[in-house]
């Protein structure tokens, strides 16, 4: 049996615990010569100490209780906090992205470092981001698009309609458009919205007609959005896979799904393998690569092209 004073005992449980130990309350109660609810409190204030740890170091460990056993335990889960190699892998990522406008880059990038790192190398991430944050480059039409961005990741959480007046990079002419948005995504230095439309009128004028084929829009050029009451209900199976999509896209440029064949002739198959997630390599022979792809649009082409003589399309 055991007399020690309360720090003492609430260190041991402590460190019992995080041992891996399960402990019962009425057997510690019998250890320490103390009342059940004595140790109720102990084991409050070491649940207390692990919230406050958490918030400290962002290691999540939690007090759990198990009604069957009728015994407490730690049970560790994943950090919430990067370690410093992941946070600066966001860091360069974010910037080299140059998705947003200066300030805004400036204020995402603070709060990161300042509250999402679990160790005290703060300091060292924001020196090593320090020169390309300063001589960070913004596009050249950079606008703030945050409140038209969650606008429509609500629309499409709720299944609502959108209605958006549109400035078209082809004739610089703004068109209204009734929506039915599907997808965000983010390609080359921009965020896009991708929508079906339901006028048969103005799906007429598009090369594709087919439904399943939807449009693309970046969001910077949405001049206004208006959510809509009107409701579209689309079944979870039946729901648009943007991960599958983004495998069959080229810079964003819509269009019908199709199948091409080309040789590569470069040094790195991996490249390619990696810039078209559906293609493969059907044979090899002397350092020439048969590849086989599935694309949506014609995007396709421009990546083709900018491979010079390193690719011969064949069909």
């Amino acid at each position: 049996m055991k007399e020690i004073n309360q720090v003492s005992r609430v260190l041991e449980i402590y460190t019992r615990l995080i041992d891996g130990e399960k402990v019962i309350k009425r057997e510690l109660a019998a250890e320490y010569q103390t009342s059940e609810k004595t140790i109720q409190r102990d084991i409050d204030e070491i649940r207390q100490f692990l919230s406050r740890k958490t918030v400290m170091d962002g290691v999540i460990e939690e007090l759990v209780y198990d009604f069957n056993e009728k015994k407490y335990y730690i049970e560790n889960r994943k950090t919430s906090k990067f370690s410093d190699a992941e946070l600066l892998a966001i860091c360069k990522i974010l910037l080299d992205s140059r998705a947003f406008k200066k300030e805004q880059m400036d204020e995402i990038i603070s709060k990161l470092i300042d509250g999402g790192i679990r160790s005290n190398h703060n300091d060292i991430v924001k020196r090593l981001i320090d020169n390309e944050k300063f001589h960070y480059t913004e596009l050249c039409n950079a606008t703030d698009f945050f409140d038209t961005l969650w606008k429509i990741g609500a629309a499409i959480q709720k299944q609502n309609y959108i209605e958006i007046e549109y400035g078209r990079l082809v004739d610089k002419k703004s068109v209204k458009r009734k929506l039915r948005p599907a997808a965000i995504m983010f390609s080359e230095f921009y965020f896009y919205m991708v929508a079906f439309i339901d006028d048969e009128d103005v799906r007429k004028n598009f090369e594709i007609l087919e439904d399943s084929f939807p449009t693309i829009y970046r969001i910077d050029r949405i001049k206004k959005i208006d959510v809509l009451s009107e409701k579209f209900h689309i079944l979870y199976k039946d729901r648009f896979e943007e991960g599958e999509f983004r495998k069959r896209i080229q810079f964003m440029f819509g269009g019908k799904l199709q199948r091409i064949k080309f040789k590569y002739k470069g040094y790195s198959i991996e490249a390619v393998l990696d810039r078209l997630p559906t293609a493969k390599v059907l044979w090899e022979e002397d350092g020439v690569y048969m590849v086989s792809a599935e694309v949506f649009g014609n995007g396709i082409n421009m990546w083709l092209r900018s491979q010079g003589d390193l690719v011969e399309r064949v069909e």
